[in-house]
């Protein structure tokens, strides 16, 4: 049995806005080669977008049915996933500093998909200075190409097989919020839904919002999806949601 399918409920969303994405976003289409951010991936931090967006999904959470809130708080040990929870939780009644609020639990196998000797260079950055690490990538696919140093994405599924096995096993009919990354959104989904490569790579096109919801309710034995990377709730903190 997917261990997953033990919990009673599961809600996903990634961190909110973090410098990185930022930097990204301003090299797109460019001729950089690299995004030159000078904190490793473990300490990038979120930006002020990133922290309202942290409230307003904190504020989604505290409106949500008694029988539909967390249970159990899970996040990646990357600091933007960190602030994201712990800005979070500050807005709901059972945040870690409420009476009997939740405890934030950090796992590492959250974790972002490390790139390896790729990490922080440009597609550019890549055929350039890695091109027949370019040309793997082309001759493997997305799905099963690992950068040297790094993992690919069916790495991502196996550690996320052994962190949804052992929560399985240890929190029975918990409801679980885990707040981690892009990648271990849609990589949930395949792991969940027991999708092919195809069809997740299909999904991957489509970025994944920060702070979005991405959610799983128990019936008949499984949990089912009833949304995927729903944003509606960031309209007032983000004007790029509207």
């Amino acid at each position: 049995m997917n261990g997953v399918n033990a919990l009673d409920g599961l809600i996903l969303t990634r961190h909110g806005e973090s410098t990185a994405n930022v930097a990204y976003r301003s090299v797109q289409g460019t001729d950089v080669e690299e995004v030159g951010l000078p904190e490793r991936d473990a300490d990038i931090p979120l930006t002020d977008t990133g922290r309202r967006q942290a409230a307003a999904l904190g504020r989604w959470l505290a409106d949500l049915p008694d029988d539909e809130r967390p249970t159990k708080v899970v996040t990646s040990p990357y600091l933007r996933a960190r602030d994201t929870a712990r800005i979070a939780l500050a807005q709901t009644p059972f945040g870690p500093d409420e009476p009997g609020g939740l405890r934030i639990e950090m796992d590492e196998r959250l974790r972002d998909r490390e790139q390896g000797i790729l990490e922080g260079l440009t597609p550019v950055g890549v055929r350039r200075r890695h091109p027949q690490e370019a040309a793997r990538m082309q001759r493997l696919g997305k799905f099963y190409y690992r950068p040297p140093g790094g993992e690919s994405w069916t790495d991502l599924a196996l550690r996320l097989r052994s962190f949804y096995r052992d929560l399985g096993l240890s929190s029975p009919g918990a409801r679980v919020l885990v707040v981690a990354h892009d990648a271990i959104v849609v990589m949930t989904r395949y792991i969940v839904e027991d999708l092919s490569e195809q069809e997740i790579m299909e999904i991957e096109k489509d970025p994944i919002g920060n702070c979005s919801v991405t959610r799983w309710r128990r019936h008949g034995g499984t949990l089912r999806p009833t949304a995927f990377n729903d944003c509606t709730h960031l309209l007032d903190a983000d004007p790029a949601a509207r």
